[in-house]
């Protein structure tokens, strides 16, 4: 058992003292947990350099994406983070008191309102984005082109499903 990672031992424990149950799928989702928190960690340390949360990056990040003029209403950004309104609001107080967004009302119907990148929001996230692609094709770069395009697919597939949105 000295060879085997952590999710093996785990999964050898329980064939032990559950040998009547199936533990094999515990192999794909304790993996797939294990390397999930990894790479929180190692993205949200990237995220510190720049002065960022993972919450932060990723508004500025649906901002930016959104095109000129870098806007998108509380809801739009909640739906292009998969947040809840309340949290969108919480990461645009402490943005907008970093001077990396505004609010103001919408022109539309004067009732709504609209985040919009600053100048030095852009900037910052330019930048942030950089590094951040940089930072995830290092950490993928631990698998082969042939690998990572497989696990890709093999994930796009799975993900659609559970979603409910595979064709």
């Amino acid at each position: 058992m000295t060879n085997q990672d952590h999710v093996a031992r785990i999964q050898a424990e329980w064939r032990l003292e559950r040998p009547d149950v199936d533990t094999s799928p515990q192999g794909v989702i304790g993996r797939l947990h294990r390397i999930g928190a990894h790479l929180t960690g190692e993205l949200t340390l990237l995220y510190a350099q720049f002065g960022l949360t993972e919450g932060e990056f990723d508004v500025l990040a649906a901002l930016r994406r959104a095109g000129v003029p870098y806007e998108r209403a509380p809801g739009e950004i909640a739906v292009h983070t998969m947040v809840t309104t309340g949290a969108v609001t919480k990461r645009v107080d402490r943005l907008e008191a970093a001077g990396l967004v505004v609010r103001y009302r919408s022109d539309d119907d004067g009732r709504g309102r609209v985040v919009r990148l600053t100048p030095a929001g852009k900037r910052l996230i330019d930048r942030a984005f950089t590094a951040h692609m940089g930072n995830e094709k290092r950490l993928l770069g631990v698998l082969g082109p042939e690998e990572a395009a497989q696990l890709e697919e093999i994930l796009a597939t799975w993900l659609a499903r559970i979603e409910g949105t595979a064709q």
